[in-house]
């Protein structure tokens, strides 16, 4: 515990630390980590767009590997970001006391969230492009909005991982995550227009589509694939932008609240 908890300005030095000292750790485990953000999206887009492609054919106009090749970004950005934000910080902050180290050194909360988050969002949009080049690879053809896609994710698994390191300072326990999983992220992944168009949900589920995060990442990623669209896109960006700022403010309170007031 710190005894003063007077709210330094935001510097730049202590994310750089926070940084290395994820770059660091990263290189020890880099091939694990990678593996599974890699293959598990890949055998997603292999499962349902050649399975259900062989039945279904075309969907809303894009064949169907295609439709789902550009859904199954989002949900990678989804899970290789939520995952670490919930169950990292957990750990580090409970049995691991890795955050009462780091805030012994010239870092505030603030800075030690904007440096865990970062470092998490940026890893995982990274990691998201790949099923995107798997469909390349199977006759998804390339355009020039896909250099777009990168910041689509990131932006997408900031918010995400704001919101795991926020529901690590909620639960009472690790094995409270199974609660998190079940009734957030699930309907979260199935209700975003990844696997099936949401025209074809009753309106309540329609309606509850457009609040979800997931949602908006799976349209920008569609049209930096298939044809931009200007306003629609703005608007989806600044749903994103919004979580990511909801989130930031949930996560830096409650990691405050655990490991200083």
């Amino acid at each position: 515990m710190l005894a003063d908890t007077r709210l330094r300005r935001f510097e730049w030095a202590p994310v750089r630390g926070v940084w290395r000292h994820e770059l660091a750790l990263f290189r020890r485990y880099w091939t694990s980590s990678s593996f599974a953000s890699t293959v598990e999206p890949t055998f997603y887009l292999l499962a349902f767009g050649f399975g259900f492609g062989s039945l279904l054919g075309h969907v809303a106009g894009y064949r169907y590997v295609d439709f789902v090749g550009t859904g199954v970004v989002a949900t990678a950005a989804l899970f290789t970001s939520v995952f670490p934000g919930m169950f990292n910080t957990y750990i580090r902050r409970v049995y691991q006391h890795s955050y009462e180290a780091v805030l012994a050194a010239p870092v505030d909360v603030h800075e030690l969230v904007a440096g865990e988050a970062s470092w998490i969002a940026v890893k995982s949009g990274l990691f998201s492009c790949v099923p995107l080049l798997v469909a390349m690879a199977f006759g998804l053809h390339p355009a020039v909005g896909m250099l777009a896609v990168p910041i689509v994710t990131i932006l997408t698994a900031s918010g995400f991982a704001l919101f795991g390191i926020w529901a690590s300072t909620v639960v009472p326990s690790i094995n409270s995550f199974d609660y998190v999983i079940t009734g957030v992220l699930t309907p979260l992944f199935l209700v975003a227009g990844t696997f099936f168009p949401i025209s074809g949900l009753p309106g309540w589920a329609r309606t509850a589509a457009h609040v979800n995060p997931l949602y908006h990442c799976v349209e920008l990623v569609r049209h930096a694939v298939f044809g931009l669209h200007p306003l629609a896109d703005l608007g989806h960006l600044g749903a994103l932008a919004l979580f990511a700022a909801v989130m930031a403010f949930l996560a830096i309170r409650g990691m405050r609240r655990r490991l200083i007031d």
